[in-house]
């Protein structure tokens, strides 16, 4: 956060310079009141009217102008906050996530949008001239120090009022946020579900759990709007009577001659002036705490999940795996779901993991795409650590399916392309691959057809296999796919095990977690995984001889579960 605060302080130093220039000029109808009741009327010249006049609204024009041109500093500066912040913040989400962060996982792109906007937002501009009321209250001063007095009195008035004012919302307002975070993603979590809240008459629990949610929001949003507005309120009558009571004051003095009818008049309206940024601060508070406590929340977010550094280029990989005494589990826990695992593959290998529900296979599987990190022991692919490894570099020479398929909104192609630039060649052969291309053809816009919303237009079938193609698409050499048959029917399954056989023909190195007997007699080397530790590792046909009947019927016949 620091080094994009930076990077805008100079668009920072130029509004802080226009500032200046406009808080000069918001003195000039006071000039020109002091000029008409002491020119004008005086000498009865209307020629002299009709100069300050055209001063008066030249200086008008000007105003107008440098507020314009100050509004565009800031909001250039919004946009390279933006600019400097989006990748960092969009990444350091998903490290986040794969490092077992809980909360709202859009909160930082929120609270990003708020700290862009609050760049060019009135509320900080108010900021900005806080400061340089100064200036008008010095003049103040001169005109009558008994007056300036009386001002700065006030001033310091409305910044205790500022100060009690963030105290007493400031609870409220992150309770608020807390809460209408929690209705928001409960809400998304149902959505997402409609379909078994519907089949099973589950609508009016889920409302009510997610209204109770939401009435605790409204109730703290309410509470802080509440203490708000009295404030501002206050902060408005303090304004408005200060400047009644300077108007008092002058006249006072006026009275006793010590003071002119016209400087009078000036002094109660730059006494106003003085107030002016500070009554708008206290007005716009809510804004200047939500950007605070949003930046507040960016820098702890960019801390804990800097970027990475650039690393030296690899070598494409070969698909030489070497797992070392791996002790794993969830990320941000120390449970251990693995024990101690430990095996290798030579390139072209292929591998079957089985083993009963909650044994430890789909983590071992994440472990071995790098997308979770080993409390203890290291998986390298080509010697390298793959958990180090630039996923950017790495990642087309690897393939994944996970156990739960995740497809993104767009078409066909574009997520067995990753999304990158669509070569249609290798689509094409992915889909072959995946035996998902006779699918596809009978589609009227083909690979253009769009899916929807994590693939929604498609069967589980459907979807199982476009992952699949997914995964292999621009022959990876290593290939990971976690229970790829679990929602395949008959032709679905012997598309898959040709998949595989052409992986193997291809050299790739291939680990399935399967629980199919058809599956084992594709693949070379079998693990039997049993309470996060393996059982037997080996050819496949040693493996399948070494366990009793049952027992080895029992270890394939398992259904996987999440573990």
């Amino acid at each position: 956060m620091h080094k994009a605060l930076v990077a805008i302080s100079p668009q920072a130093l130029r509004a802080v310079l226009f500032s200046l220039f406009t808080t000069i000029l918001v003195l000039a109808p006071s000039v020109y009141m002091l000029e008409v009741y002491g020119r004008v009327v005086n000498s009865r010249n209307p020629l002299t009217l009709l100069m300050l006049t055209v001063m008066v609204v030249g200086a008008y024009a000007i105003l107008e102008m440098l507020e314009w041109v100050r509004a565009q500093v800031m909001e250039n500066a919004g946009k390279v906050l933006d600019s400097r912040l989006r990748e960092p913040v969009f990444n350091a989400i998903f490290s986040a996530r794969l490092k077992g962060a809980r909360g709202n996982a859009l909160q930082p792109l929120k609270d990003l949008a708020t700290v862009v906007d609050f760049a060019s937002s009135r509320a900080l501009f108010s900021l900005i001239d806080s400061p340089l009321a100064l200036l008008i209250l010095i003049l103040v001063f001169i005109i009558k120090p008994a007056i300036g007095w009386f001002a700065l009195a006030g001033a310091v008035v409305l910044v205790g009022l500022g100060a009690f004012n963030e105290r007493r919302i400031r609870e409220p307002f992150g309770e608020a946020n807390k809460k209408a975070s929690a209705a928001m993603a409960y809400a998304r979590g149902a959505i997402r579900n409609s379909q078994v809240i519907e089949s099973m008459g589950m609508l009016d629990h889920i409302y009510n759990r997610w209204l109770e949610l939401q009435k605790q929001a409204v109730g703290y949003q309410a509470e802080a709007s509440d203490q708000a507005a009295s404030n501002a309120a206050l902060s408005k009558m303090v304004q408005t009577l200060q400047g009644s009571l300077i108007l008092g004051f002058g006249a006072w003095f006026a009275i006793k001659g010590e003071l002119s009818g016209g400087l009078m008049i000036v002094a109660s309206i730059l006494g106003g002036r003085v107030l002016a940024p500070l009554v708008q601060v206290i007005g716009s508070w809510r804004q200047v705490l939500d950007a605070r406590n949003a930046y507040d929340r960016l820098d702890e977010l960019l801390e804990a999940f800097p970027e990475s550094e650039e690393k030296m280029p690899l070598p494409p990989p070969q698909g030489r795996l070497s797992v070392e005494g791996v002790i794993a589990g969830p990320p941000g826990s120390q449970q251990q779901i693995l024990k101690g695992i430990s095996f290798r593959l030579v390139p072209g290998q292929s591998l079957a993991i089985v083993g009963p529900s909650a044994s430890g296979k789909t983590t071992l599987a994440r472990l071995l795409v790098g997308v979770w990190a080993p409390l203890v022991g290291k998986v390298r692919l080509d010697g390298s650590d793959i958990s180090m490894w630039d996923k950017e570099e790495l990642g087309p020479h690897v393939g994944y399916l996970p156990q739960n398929v995740e497809l993104f909104d767009g078409s066909i192609a574009e997520n067995i392309a990753r999304f990158g630039e669509i070569d249609e060649e290798m689509v094409a052969e992915a889909c072959r691959m995946a035996g998902l291309d006779g699918f596809v053809e009978s589609l009227p816009q083909g690979y253009a057809t769009q899916i929807g919303e994590d693939g929604a237009l498609l069967s589980g079938g459907q979807r199982q296999r476009v992952a699949l193609a997914r995964a292999v698409y621009g022959g990876p050499k290593f290939i990971v796919l976690d229970e790829p048959d679990s929602s395949l029917d008959e032709a679905g399954d012997a598309a898959l095990q040709q998949t595989i056989k052409r992986l193997k023909e291809k050299g790739a190195t291939v680990i399935v977690i399967t629980h199919r007997k058809s599956m084992l007699a594709l693949l070379d080397v079998m693990l039997l995984l049993v309470d996060g530790r393996i059982h037997k590792f080996g050819p496949r046909e040693e493996v399948l001889v070494s366990l009793q009947p049952k027992r080895a019927s029992a270890a394939v016949k398992q259904p996987g579960g999440t573990g």
